[in-house]
């Protein structure tokens, strides 16, 4: 049985050795190390608990739920993915890690239990899942596109609404800030009619754009835009 156990693990290693090797070809946060730790830690853990009290299971008086440990794999393993999980400037990064690392979990715990080919057709699905869709979904759906533009004039920024709906594009959603501007007094350089407060219009944009032209758009955006400056796209 030891030996049984240890092709379990080794399988398991292996699996997920697969799954974390594509993750680290595209320069995730989880690579190779992580997806073969957790797998291999997973397979320990599946095996620990179906085989690890047959001894205890044998005197009387004891009932123990031996999916207890193998039950808390699932939910464990959340606190590892969730490690992963970054939010900035308002998107979310690394949710497909997460999930990977908690499918990869699963992995691991089928070759624990001895199941190779349901665990080996997991990892195929997961790589097409990775890789095919990853070549796919560029080109198909569509994208938001937020663009956060300022301007001296509100017709500047009106304008490039009108240029975006003449341009046939969705807008998702808009805001508009207005800003007062005072002259730096330090600066030394501060005439009479230099003294007056100017007005500074910031508008955010978000725009729905075909997967297949986002980078298209970025430049599009970029260029063209009589005294609009751009701030950020994302």
């Amino acid at each position: 049985m030891n030996t049984t156990f240890l092709i379990h693990i080794a399988v398991a290693a292996l699996l997920g050795g697969v799954v974390g090797m594509e993750r680290g070809y595209r320069a995730k946060e989880a690579g190779f190390r992580t997806h073969f730790l957790v797998a291999l830690g997973a397979a320990l853990f599946m095996i620990l608990s179906a085989h690890g009290f047959e001894g205890v299971l044998t005197t009387e008086g004891h009932r123990l739920d031996v999916s207890r440990i193998a039950a808390q794999v699932v939910s464990g393993i959340g606190f590892i993915g969730a490690g992963t999980i970054i939010f900035q400037r308002q998107m979310v990064h690394g949710l497909t890690t997460a999930a990977g690392l908690w499918v990869t979990a699963a992995i691991g715990m089928a070759a624990g239990a001895g199941m190779y080919l349901l665990a080996s057709f997991t990892t195929v699905l997961v790589l097409i899942g990775l890789e095919a869709f990853n070549w796919l979904l560029p080109h198909i759906g569509q994208r938001n596109l937020t663009i956060t533009l300022s301007a001296k004039h509100r017709s500047q920024l009106q304008a490039v609404l009108e240029k975006v709906k003449a341009d046939g594009y969705g807008i998702a959603s808009f805001s508009l800030n207005e800003e007062q501007e005072f002259p730096d007094p330090l600066s030394g350089n501060i005439s009479e009619t230099s003294t007056l407060s100017h007005h500074h219009y910031t508008m955010k944009l978000e725009i729905k754009t075909p997967r297949s032209k986002y980078g298209e758009n970025i430049l599009h955006f970029m260029t063209g835009l009589e005294g609009v400056e751009v701030k950020s796209i994302e």
